[in-house]
């Protein structure tokens, strides 16, 4: 755990060398609609939420959200929730479960969604849309994993019974189960099986 803090603390710290600090550098302002302390907070935020970025990743972002300023004379700093968007597309972070993910899963429409087969197609959901999930996104989840699990027990069977199955089909089953095992993680139930 200490290795961890260490780590959060040392990326923390190379957003701030290699994404906040040149962005003001080249003279991008806060964002007119926050006050200062809200600045402050934004990239505090900013700072924990990229600290898993390479300097490479970061100097990547700084070069896009230089060229993307906000603000009517373009001289802002662009608002937090973008530079998040970028990040994701330029660097994704690894998938160890936002905290939104972890409680979904944790709660009983989790474990739920691990006893139905929809696990896969509910993390979806909720990554998509970035919201507890409502019984309208549950029922999203659940419809859309008829194919999947189809295509998981036909894929399954037939290894079962020694038949082909191309790398194709090997390779998404792989990652289907993988991401089962990372949704039973989240919900602390690895040993259902």
């Amino acid at each position: 755990m200490k290795m961890e803090a260490c780590e959060q603390e040392a990326g923390e710290k190379r957003v701030m060398d290699c994404l906040i600090n040149p962005l003001e550098r080249r003279g991008l302002a806060k964002p007119s609609t926050l006050t200062k302390a809200q600045y402050e907070a934004m990239t505090r935020d900013l700072c924990q939420r990229l600290a898993y970025m390479s300097e490479e990743g970061l100097a990547a972002l700084e070069e896009h959200a230089a060229a993307q300023p906000s603000g009517k004379a373009r001289d802002r700093m662009p608002i937090g929730n973008a530079m998040l968007e970028w990040a994701a597309q330029i660097e994704p972070p690894r998938d160890d479960g936002s905290p939104l993910v972890r409680k979904v899963f944790a709660h009983e429409i989790g474990r739920r969604a691990l006893e139905g087969g929809y696990a896969p197609e509910l993390l979806g959901v909720v990554k998509r849309h970035r919201k507890w999930p409502g019984g309208y996104f549950i029922d999203q989840a659940r419809a859309a994993s008829y194919d999947g699990n189809r295509r998981l027990e036909d894929i399954e069977r037939r290894l079962v019974e020694g038949k082909e199955v191309s790398e194709a089909e090997a390779a998404w089953r792989d990652r289907r189960r993988s991401i089962i095992a990372r949704c039973e993680e989240w919900s602390g139930c690895e040993d259902r099986g």
